[in-house]
């Protein structure tokens, strides 16, 4: 039985302060972006191009943050988790929804994986928050609590929006640099011979936008990862829960990652590549955020109880030699 508590409020300052770093962050990486994207297209069309990029940009993101849940969910094969299989996650999300003044409760899916992952689609008053069936089997109560107050935090703060801007912004940089590279190889041979000045600066300028454009990308990524788990604290009071589910993340799929590879093989990813912030990072900061919360009464250590697998047994994995190489 799950006991339902008012969370531990955080100190207004401390969340505060926070709240100002991460909103300071978002804006210039979203700002550097599109300052990126538009002399890009300063560079290859001039004023024109900056406007035609505008117009280009406005309605690729009204279609990105207007995809239908229900397209996504079908790439990923997801169901509808019913409400009798596992009633103590829709309470949860029923619960963690009211506490984030969100209109309507999500809708909880599952994806047939034993990966642990969890993520969300569509908007605030369509959500869907997708489950997989490992996630499932190996969070406990508190753990799934704080991690689906993560995911409603993204949805309460609009980050599927942002990031789908983001996303725009990069793949139209992309595009601009390999558009401008190649008007400008076409050309070189006539500017050569007419005695005309190589553009090196904006050579340079194309080649190095879609790298810089990916970084920021991914920079902002992370920081609406801290301002989540910020905002999941807040609506748990429990910082402690989101802590053991981020080290128990990391620690299963690290083993799974490296079961795929040989022994000793597996390369640590490096930061400034990361959608997500390092593991270590995430609890440092979730644990500066309320000193000794103590969450222990809100939801209950035990597995979650959800009945019969979803995913079908399979076995462990085999490797088979086949034509020049082996698979699993």
């Amino acid at each position: 039985m799950m006991i339902m508590m008012e969370p531990q409020r955080l100190s207004p300052t401390v969340r505060r302060q926070h709240k100002l770093l991460n909103l300071l962050h978002t804006w210039l990486l979203a700002g550097g972006s599109l300052m990126l994207l538009a002399v890009c297209a300063w560079a290859l069309a001039g004023l024109e191009g900056v406007v035609w990029v505008t117009i280009g940009g406005a309605l690729s993101l009204y279609f990105a943050s207007n995809v239908s849940p229900k397209f996504v969910l079908k790439l990923y094969r997801a169901r509808r988790l019913p409400e009798h299989v596992f009633p103590e996650g829709h309470d949860i999300i029923r619960e963690l929804s009211v506490r984030a003044d969100l209109p309507a409760a999500p809708e909880l899916y599952f994806v047939p994986s034993r990966m642990l992952n969890a993520f969300t689609v569509g908007g605030r008053e369509d959500a869907v928050v997708c489950v997989t069936d490992g996630l499932l089997r190996q969070l406990s109560l508190r753990e799934f609590a704080g991690v689906m107050a993560h995911e409603l935090s993204h949805v309460a703060n609009g980050d599927i929006r942002v990031m789908a801007l983001a996303d725009v912004v990069s793949r139209m940089t992309s595009s601009m640099s390999m558009i401008g590279l190649f008007v400008l190889l076409f050309n070189l041979p006539m500017l050569v011979s007419t005695g005309t000045g190589v553009p090196w600066l904006g050579i340079l300028l194309l080649l190095a936008a879609p790298t810089v454009g990916g970084l920021l990308q991914l920079a902002l990524s992370r920081t609406r990862e801290y301002d989540a788990d910020l905002d999941a604290v807040a609506l748990t009071g429990d910082p402690e829960g989101l802590a053991a589910a981020l080290v128990k993340l990391e620690k299963i799929q690290g083993r799974m990652w490296e079961a795929m590879t040989l022994p000793g093989s597996r390369i640590p990813e490096p930061s400034l590549l990361r959608t997500h912030p390092t593991t270590e990072e995430r609890v440092r900061r979730i644990m500066e955020l309320v000193p000794g919360a103590g969450g222990r009464d809100r939801y209950p250590d035990q597995k979650a109880k959800v009945g019969r697998s979803l995913v079908p047994s399979v076995g462990r994995p085999r490797m088979r030699v086949r034509g020049l190489g082996h698979w699993y």
